[in-house]
């Protein structure tokens, strides 16, 4: 069993990304094929697979929730061809990235036996966000007939748990 990276409790709604984690520690074994991850710029991420021997018609790329997947498959299985040494594996593939919420996929191409797929990663702009704090009287508004409305205080004789004090039950005060 393997340690959980968010038990502290201060880690709230990080469940998603613990997963995505572990998603990525499974996959980061896989060997084949080799590949590079390059920063293009601060917003533009490319990955090159090395796929020496497969065809565009070979290779499919898809999105699924937050994962890149490759698959690469050769058609091509050479049972008309005679080898006397076969050295260069033609064996199906298939890696996957796990990726952020925020990364799109810009295209994808084949050159020269390398697979360029293109990442944008927009920037994302800081948000602040002021929290207003308001007045709250809890034992007010069960005792004493007080409510809070918009964080001002008024009266409010029908909060009241005194009989004498609310009209609608025959009091007198």
């Amino acid at each position: 069993m393997t340690a959980r990276v968010f038990a502290s409790p201060l880690f709230l709604g990080f469940d998603h990304l613990e997963q995505m984690l572990e998603r990525a520690a499974k996959t980061s074994s896989e060997g084949y094929p080799p590949y590079n991850i390059e920063q293009i710029s601060p917003s533009v991420l490319r990955i090159t697979l090395a796929v020496a021997g497969f065809t565009m018609d070979d290779l499919q790329i898809t999105q699924e929730d937050n994962q890149l997947v490759i698959r690469g498959r050769q058609t091509d299985d050479g049972a008309d061809r005679v080898f006397l040494h076969r050295g260069i594996a033609a064996r199906q593939f298939q890696r996957a990235f796990v990726m952020a919420e925020n990364i799109e996929v810009r295209g994808a191409w084949l050159d020269n036996g390398l697979l360029h797929i293109e990442l944008s990663r927009p920037q994302p702009e800081p948000r602040v966000r002021s929290i207003p704090i308001t007045r709250h009287v809890a034992t007010a508004s069960i005792n004493g007939g007080v409510r809070v409305v918009d964080g001002n205080l008024s009266r409010d004789p029908s909060l009241s748990r005194d009989p004498s004090l609310s009209r609608d039950q025959g009091g007198t005060k």
